[in-house]
């Protein structure tokens, strides 16, 4: 069989096997639960202490601000619902930027349903970066209404980083909490979340190469304090996320942060290169090839790109020995075009005819010239079936 040229990094990735052999005693050894007040639990609860340090050193927070949960998704929840439940009446309307992963937008829309608010889009630029000036706008609109605005750090689609200083400047200048979502930033770019007086963050493990199934949510202890939280019953995780901790993936984790900070600075350059090189290379072998999203300030591991001509998940139909996305993995089997694209400008045609590239790790020069080779192929091989009446292909609106 032909190997998989896997180019979905963004989506999830494999566990690093340092990371698995830090994960590996806590299933046999250090197996005690970490809120047990005797030996083995305190040994456990250093441990997952160990680990709060070094999530909290990868994305510039101190200790004490990092709360794990089951993921990044279950974090935005608890950070949307926790601050809209326990704000003021007049202060329960949420800013969001039109290009936030799913799992915000639809957490931001419950919380304003459930808790009496209300949310409005910033908008976005036709670069994937949000519009600032449009967020200023908005403040100042509602002035004395917001309570809360999410501007992520870098969108997993294009790539596209946010000026999160300047955003987070303009929230808090309007009296309003700011939520940044790191996931995709974490591990690829510096992030400096008490530097950029960033008030709530989250991120999750398998996007660094840690186990799927544990994230975080960063809040300084006294806006933790303030948080209403989803999960009660025991106390764990300083009340806010209750049930005996995953001290396995918690472990997992951190080790996962701590090689992710060790390697940054290298696996920029080095995937920066591999995208270039792959951008380049795609352009030379076809025509109609446009690039979704910033050319420069975007994650050094992601490059989206529009194949005029070719519907994306025919193009992946033709290239099953390759993995790539036309969207976020969230988005699964859905026929709709990606959200993050149409809100930048694209109509539904062009983003349904985009691919999502996301190198990583264990990417090779070899492998971006293989997965070249493949895609034109598969471009050139789904375009050449217009000219064939009898083949269906997803009508586009």
């Amino acid at each position: 069989m032909t190997p998989m040229i896997y180019c979905d990094y963004n989506a999830t990735t494999p566990v690093d096997p340092r990371v698995l052999d830090a994960m590996l005693p806590l299933f046999t050894e250090d197996f005690a639960n970490a809120s047990s007040g005797h030996a083995a639990g305190r040994a456990a609860a250093r441990l997952v202490e160990r680990a709060r340090e070094q999530v909290a050193a990868l994305v510039g927070a101190g200790r004490r601000s990092v709360v794990f949960t089951g993921g990044a998704t279950e974090a935005a929840n608890l950070a949307i619902h926790g601050v809209l439940a326990g704000a003021e009446p007049g202060r329960r309307r949420v800013l969001v930027a039109a290009s936030e992963h799913k799992a915000v937008l639809a957490a931001a829309g419950q919380a304003a349903r459930l808790h009496g608010g209300s949310v409005e889009l910033i908008r976005v630029l036709r670069d994937g970066t949000p519009d600032l000036d449009h967020l200023a706008a908005l403040l100042s609109k509602l002035s004395g209404q917001v309570g809360l605005v999410a501007v992520m750090a870098a969108n997993s689609e294009t790539g596209a980083i946010a000026d999160v200083r300047q955003a987070c400047r303009l929230t808090h200048g309007a009296g309003a909490l700011y939520l940044c979502d790191v996931t995709q930033a974490a591990g690829k770019i510096p992030v400096a979340l008490e530097a950029h007086g960033i008030d709530l963050a989250v991120l999750s493990a398998h996007k660094i190469y840690g186990p799927k199934g544990v994230g975080a949510l960063v809040a300084s202890r006294p806006l933790q304090n303030r948080l209403t939280p989803l999960i009660v019953g025991g106390g764990q995780e300083r009340g806010l996320r209750s049930g005996t901790i995953n001290s396995a993936g918690i472990v997992g984790f951190g080790r996962a942060a701590q090689l992710a900070a060790e390697r940054l600075p290298a696996d920029a350059d080095r995937l920066r290169h591999l995208t270039a090189l792959l951008h380049g290379l795609l352009t030379e072998k076809l025509p109609g090839v446009e690039l979704n999203g910033p050319s420069v300030t975007r994650l050094p591991n992601t490059v989206n790109l529009r194949f005029a001509g070719a519907d994306a998940d025919a193009v992946m139909t033709s290239m099953p020995q390759v993995a790539v996305s036309a969207g976020s993995a969230c988005k699964g089997s859905s026929t709709e075009p990606s959200h993050v694209l149409t809100a930048m400008g694209l109509d539904t045609t062009a983003a349904l005819e985009s691919l999502r590239f996301s190198l990583g790790r264990p990417t090779t020069e070899d492998e971006v010239h293989a997965l070249a080779t493949h895609v034109a192929t598969a471009v050139t091989h789904v375009r050449s079936l217009h000219t064939h009446p009898h083949t269906t292909l997803r009508a586009h609106t």
